[in-house]
Protein backbone atom coordinates (compact mmCIF):
# COMPACT_ATOMS: atom_id res chain seq x y z
CA UNK A 1 0.00 0.00 0.00
CA UNK A 2 1.91 3.03 -1.17
CA UNK A 3 2.15 6.40 -2.85
CA UNK A 4 4.71 9.05 -3.77
CA UNK A 5 8.45 8.49 -4.25
CA UNK A 6 8.88 6.52 -1.03
CA UNK A 7 6.02 4.22 -2.00
CA UNK A 8 7.59 3.76 -5.42
CA UNK A 9 11.04 2.96 -4.00
CA UNK A 10 9.65 0.58 -1.39
CA UNK A 11 7.65 -1.30 -4.03
CA UNK A 12 10.77 -1.52 -6.20
CA UNK A 13 12.79 -2.96 -3.29
CA UNK A 14 10.03 -5.42 -2.36
CA UNK A 15 9.87 -6.64 -5.96
CA UNK A 16 13.63 -7.17 -5.88
CA UNK A 17 13.46 -8.99 -2.54
CA UNK A 18 10.51 -11.17 -3.57
CA UNK A 19 12.15 -12.10 -6.85
CA UNK A 20 15.30 -13.22 -5.00
CA UNK A 21 13.37 -15.36 -2.51
CA UNK A 22 10.52 -16.65 -4.63
CA UNK A 23 7.92 -14.60 -2.74
CA UNK A 24 4.91 -12.94 -4.35
CA UNK A 25 3.46 -9.44 -4.17
CA UNK A 26 -0.21 -10.36 -4.16
CA UNK A 27 -1.59 -6.84 -4.59
CA UNK A 28 -0.58 -3.20 -4.82
CA UNK A 29 -2.97 -0.70 -3.26
CA UNK A 30 -2.66 3.02 -3.98
CA UNK A 31 -5.00 5.94 -4.47
CA UNK A 32 -5.89 8.35 -7.23
CA UNK A 33 -3.93 11.59 -7.52
CA UNK A 34 -5.70 14.62 -6.03
CA UNK A 35 -7.06 16.81 -8.85
CA UNK A 36 -5.28 20.01 -7.75
CA UNK A 37 -2.08 18.44 -6.49
CA UNK A 38 1.26 19.14 -8.17
CA UNK A 39 2.24 15.61 -9.25
CA UNK A 40 6.03 15.87 -9.25
CA UNK A 41 6.67 12.40 -7.82
CA UNK A 42 6.85 8.87 -9.18
CA UNK A 43 3.74 6.73 -9.67
CA UNK A 44 3.32 3.53 -7.65
CA UNK A 45 0.49 2.54 -9.97
CA UNK A 46 2.65 2.89 -13.09
CA UNK A 47 5.47 0.81 -11.58
CA UNK A 48 3.06 -1.94 -10.52
CA UNK A 49 1.34 -2.09 -13.90
CA UNK A 50 4.68 -2.13 -15.71
CA UNK A 51 5.42 -5.36 -13.81
CA UNK A 52 1.90 -6.76 -14.25
CA UNK A 53 1.01 -6.59 -10.59
CA UNK A 54 -2.68 -6.25 -9.66
CA UNK A 55 -3.48 -2.66 -8.65
CA UNK A 56 -6.37 -1.46 -6.50
CA UNK A 57 -7.40 2.16 -5.86
CA UNK A 58 -10.20 2.05 -3.28
CA UNK A 59 -11.64 5.34 -2.06
CA UNK A 60 -11.78 3.76 1.38
CA UNK A 61 -9.48 0.79 2.05
CA UNK A 62 -11.50 0.02 5.18
CA UNK A 63 -14.65 -0.69 3.17
CA UNK A 64 -15.78 -4.18 4.29
CA UNK A 65 -16.07 -5.39 0.70
CA UNK A 66 -12.49 -4.35 -0.05
CA UNK A 67 -11.19 -5.87 3.19
CA UNK A 68 -12.95 -9.12 2.26
CA UNK A 69 -11.32 -9.06 -1.18
CA UNK A 70 -7.85 -8.66 0.37
CA UNK A 71 -8.60 -11.38 2.92
CA UNK A 72 -8.99 -13.87 0.08
CA UNK A 73 -5.34 -13.24 -0.82
CA UNK A 74 -4.27 -14.54 2.62
CA UNK A 75 -1.38 -12.07 2.98
CA UNK A 76 1.61 -12.72 5.20
CA UNK A 77 2.57 -9.03 5.37
CA UNK A 78 1.02 -5.69 4.65
CA UNK A 79 3.43 -2.81 4.01
CA UNK A 80 2.24 0.79 4.04
CA UNK A 81 4.73 3.20 2.48
CA UNK A 82 3.47 6.79 2.29
CA UNK A 83 -0.06 5.53 1.76
CA UNK A 84 -2.30 8.38 2.90
CA UNK A 85 -5.38 6.57 4.21
CA UNK A 86 -5.64 5.49 7.83
CA UNK A 87 -6.35 1.79 8.35
CA UNK A 88 -8.70 0.22 10.86
CA UNK A 89 -8.36 -3.05 12.75
CA UNK A 90 -10.13 -5.37 10.28
CA UNK A 91 -7.56 -4.39 7.65
CA UNK A 92 -4.59 -4.36 10.02
CA UNK A 93 -5.49 -7.81 11.32
CA UNK A 94 -5.44 -9.44 7.86
CA UNK A 95 -1.73 -10.22 7.42
CA UNK A 96 -0.54 -13.33 9.22
CA UNK A 97 2.84 -11.88 10.18
CA UNK A 98 2.06 -8.20 10.60
CA UNK A 99 1.08 -4.86 9.11
CA UNK A 100 4.00 -2.45 8.93
CA UNK A 101 4.34 1.22 8.06
CA UNK A 102 7.31 3.16 6.69
CA UNK A 103 7.19 6.59 8.35
CA UNK A 104 9.33 9.57 7.38
CA UNK A 105 10.80 10.50 10.75
CA UNK A 106 12.74 9.07 13.66
CA UNK A 107 9.78 7.95 15.75
CA UNK A 108 8.45 8.76 18.26
CA UNK A 109 9.36 12.27 17.10
CA UNK A 110 7.35 13.86 14.31
CA UNK A 111 4.39 11.55 14.25
CA UNK A 112 1.67 12.67 11.86
CA UNK A 113 1.65 14.35 8.48
CA UNK A 114 4.40 15.79 6.24
CA UNK A 115 7.35 15.28 8.62
CA UNK A 116 9.82 16.20 5.85
CA UNK A 117 8.44 19.75 5.82
CA UNK A 118 8.13 20.08 9.58
CA UNK A 119 11.70 19.04 10.38
CA UNK A 120 12.97 21.81 8.10
CA UNK A 121 10.57 24.41 9.48
CA UNK A 122 11.80 23.55 12.97
CA UNK A 123 15.46 23.75 12.00
CA UNK A 124 16.35 20.12 12.76
CA UNK A 125 19.78 18.85 11.74
CA UNK A 126 18.75 15.20 11.53
CA UNK A 127 15.72 13.15 10.59
CA UNK A 128 15.23 9.66 9.23
CA UNK A 129 12.82 6.88 8.41
CA UNK A 130 11.21 4.30 10.70
CA UNK A 131 9.68 0.92 9.93
CA UNK A 132 7.12 0.06 12.59
CA UNK A 133 4.14 -2.18 13.25
CA UNK A 134 0.83 -0.42 12.74
CA UNK A 135 -1.90 0.28 15.25
CA UNK A 136 -5.16 2.11 14.69
CA UNK A 137 -3.60 5.26 16.14
CA UNK A 138 -1.05 6.76 13.77
CA UNK A 139 2.67 6.08 14.12
CA UNK A 140 2.51 4.52 17.62
CA UNK A 141 3.41 0.88 16.98
CA UNK A 142 6.56 -1.02 17.89
CA UNK A 143 9.63 -0.12 15.84
CA UNK A 144 11.48 -2.70 13.75
CA UNK A 145 14.34 -0.46 12.62
CA UNK A 146 15.28 3.12 11.78
CA UNK A 147 17.76 4.82 9.50
CA UNK A 148 19.12 8.30 10.20
CA UNK A 149 19.30 11.01 7.54
CA UNK A 150 21.42 14.16 8.10
CA UNK A 151 19.95 17.55 7.20
CA UNK A 152 22.35 20.13 5.80
CA UNK A 153 21.75 23.90 5.96
CA UNK A 154 21.30 23.85 2.16
CA UNK A 155 18.64 21.11 2.10
CA UNK A 156 15.17 21.89 0.83
CA UNK A 157 12.15 19.63 1.18
CA UNK A 158 12.91 18.29 -2.30
CA UNK A 159 16.54 17.36 -1.62
CA UNK A 160 15.72 16.00 1.83
CA UNK A 161 12.89 13.88 0.47
CA UNK A 162 15.31 12.38 -2.05
CA UNK A 163 17.65 11.39 0.80
CA UNK A 164 14.76 9.90 2.76
CA UNK A 165 13.53 7.97 -0.28
CA UNK A 166 16.95 6.33 -0.63
CA UNK A 167 17.05 5.61 3.11
CA UNK A 168 13.56 4.04 2.99
CA UNK A 169 14.68 1.64 0.26
CA UNK A 170 17.81 0.70 2.18
CA UNK A 171 15.85 0.15 5.38
CA UNK A 172 13.32 -2.13 3.71
CA UNK A 173 16.08 -4.06 1.93
CA UNK A 174 17.80 -4.69 5.28
CA UNK A 175 14.69 -5.56 7.28
CA UNK A 176 12.61 -7.66 4.87
CA UNK A 177 14.83 -10.77 5.24
CA UNK A 178 14.63 -10.44 9.05
CA UNK A 179 10.86 -10.01 9.00
CA UNK A 180 10.50 -12.99 6.70
CA UNK A 181 12.68 -15.13 8.99
CA UNK A 182 10.84 -13.99 12.11
CA UNK A 183 14.02 -12.54 13.63
CA UNK A 184 13.32 -8.82 13.27
CA UNK A 185 13.36 -6.79 16.50
CA UNK A 186 10.21 -5.24 17.90
CA UNK A 187 10.99 -2.22 20.09
CA UNK A 188 8.17 -0.39 21.93
CA UNK A 189 8.09 3.36 21.43
CA UNK A 190 8.59 5.71 24.35
CA UNK A 191 5.31 7.62 24.09
CA UNK A 192 6.51 10.24 26.59
CA UNK A 193 8.99 11.46 23.95
CA UNK A 194 6.44 11.64 21.15
CA UNK A 195 5.77 14.79 19.15
CA UNK A 196 2.93 15.15 16.67
CA UNK A 197 2.46 17.51 13.73
CA UNK A 198 -0.55 17.86 11.47
CA UNK A 199 -0.92 18.45 7.77
CA UNK A 200 -0.08 21.74 6.11
CA UNK A 201 -2.09 23.91 3.73
CA UNK A 202 -0.77 26.37 1.11
CA UNK A 203 -1.92 29.30 3.27
CA UNK A 204 0.41 28.10 6.04
CA UNK A 205 3.27 29.41 3.91
CA UNK A 206 2.63 33.05 4.94
CA UNK A 207 5.91 34.54 6.17
CA UNK A 208 5.94 36.08 9.65
CA UNK A 209 8.60 38.77 9.38
CA UNK A 210 8.73 39.22 13.18
CA UNK A 211 10.50 35.85 13.40
CA UNK A 212 14.29 35.54 13.22
CA UNK A 213 15.77 35.46 9.72
CA UNK A 214 16.92 31.85 10.22
CA UNK A 215 13.31 30.79 10.96
CA UNK A 216 12.11 32.55 7.81
CA UNK A 217 14.77 30.71 5.83
CA UNK A 218 13.67 27.40 7.31
CA UNK A 219 10.07 28.04 6.24
CA UNK A 220 11.14 29.06 2.73
CA UNK A 221 13.28 25.97 2.14
CA UNK A 222 10.63 23.71 3.68
CA UNK A 223 7.93 24.71 1.20
CA UNK A 224 9.87 25.83 -1.89
CA UNK A 225 9.50 23.98 -5.22
CA UNK A 226 7.80 21.56 -5.74
CA UNK A 227 5.70 22.55 -2.73
CA UNK A 228 3.29 25.54 -2.75
CA UNK A 229 5.85 28.06 -1.53
CA UNK A 230 6.31 30.67 1.21
CA UNK A 231 4.76 34.04 0.45
CA UNK A 232 4.31 37.58 1.65
CA UNK A 233 2.20 40.59 0.58
CA UNK A 234 3.66 43.67 -1.10
CA UNK A 235 1.19 46.48 -1.75
CA UNK A 236 -1.67 43.99 -1.83
CA UNK A 237 0.13 41.67 -4.25
CA UNK A 238 1.22 38.18 -3.28
CA UNK A 239 4.94 37.59 -3.64
CA UNK A 240 6.21 34.01 -3.51
CA UNK A 241 9.67 33.72 -1.99
CA UNK A 242 11.25 30.62 -3.52
CA UNK A 243 14.74 31.00 -2.09
CA UNK A 244 16.87 33.30 0.03
CA UNK A 245 19.35 33.29 2.87
CA UNK A 246 19.45 34.60 6.43
CA UNK A 247 21.97 37.27 7.37
CA UNK A 248 22.84 37.64 11.07
CA UNK A 249 23.65 41.37 10.86
CA UNK A 250 20.92 43.53 12.44
CA UNK A 251 18.86 45.74 10.15
CA UNK A 252 19.41 49.49 10.09
CA UNK A 253 18.17 51.34 13.20
CA UNK A 254 14.41 51.90 13.17
CA UNK A 255 13.68 49.25 10.53
CA UNK A 256 10.53 47.29 11.33
CA UNK A 257 10.22 43.55 10.63
CA UNK A 258 9.19 43.11 7.00
CA UNK A 259 10.55 46.49 5.96
CA UNK A 260 12.42 46.37 2.69
CA UNK A 261 15.84 47.78 3.39
CA UNK A 262 17.15 48.02 -0.15
CA UNK A 263 17.75 46.03 -3.30
CA UNK A 264 21.30 44.77 -3.60
CA UNK A 265 22.31 44.62 -7.29
CA UNK A 266 23.67 41.17 -8.03
CA UNK A 267 22.39 39.73 -4.73
CA UNK A 268 18.67 40.28 -4.15
CA UNK A 269 16.28 42.16 -1.89
CA UNK A 270 17.24 42.78 1.73
CA UNK A 271 14.39 42.65 4.25
CA UNK A 272 14.40 43.31 8.00
CA UNK A 273 13.39 40.37 10.19
CA UNK A 274 12.64 40.03 13.90
CA UNK A 275 16.31 39.13 14.31
CA UNK A 276 18.80 39.77 11.53
CA UNK A 277 17.90 40.26 7.88
CA UNK A 278 16.65 38.04 5.10
CA UNK A 279 17.95 38.28 1.55
CA UNK A 280 15.40 37.22 -1.08
CA UNK A 281 17.25 35.68 -4.02
CA UNK A 282 14.45 34.00 -5.99
CA UNK A 283 10.84 35.12 -6.10
CA UNK A 284 7.64 35.44 -8.12
CA UNK A 285 4.69 37.80 -8.07
CA UNK A 286 1.46 35.82 -8.31
CA UNK A 287 0.46 35.35 -11.94
CA UNK A 288 3.84 36.50 -13.26
CA UNK A 289 7.04 34.68 -14.28
CA UNK A 290 9.51 33.66 -11.63
CA UNK A 291 12.69 35.69 -11.40
CA UNK A 292 16.04 35.70 -9.67
CA UNK A 293 16.54 38.34 -7.02
CA UNK A 294 19.82 39.26 -8.69
CA UNK A 295 18.09 40.83 -11.69
CA UNK A 296 18.88 44.55 -11.63
CA UNK A 297 15.79 46.74 -11.78
CA UNK A 298 13.39 44.14 -10.40
CA UNK A 299 13.17 45.52 -6.90
CA UNK A 300 13.67 49.30 -7.08
CA UNK A 301 9.96 50.15 -6.86
CA UNK A 302 9.71 48.22 -3.58
CA UNK A 303 12.48 50.06 -1.73
CA UNK A 304 11.20 51.52 1.54
CA UNK A 305 7.95 49.50 1.50
CA UNK A 306 7.03 46.93 4.09
CA UNK A 307 5.89 43.36 3.55
CA UNK A 308 2.83 42.21 5.45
Amino acid sequence: MGYHNIGYECLRVLMEQCHTRGDEIAAVVTHADAPRENIWFASVKDLARAHRLPVYEPEDPNDPAFVAALAKLEPDFLFSCYYRHMMKKPLLNLPRLGALNLHGSLLPKYRGRVPVNWVLINGETETGVSLHYMEEKADRGDIVAQKQVPITPEDTAYTLFAKMTAAAGELLRETYPLLRAGTAPRIPQDHSRATYFGGRRPEDGLIDWTKPAKDIYNLVRAVTHPYPGAFTLAGGRKLYVWMGKPLPEPASPGAEPGQIIKPLPGDGLLVAAGEGQFLITQAQFEGEPEFLGTVIGTWEHLAGQRFS
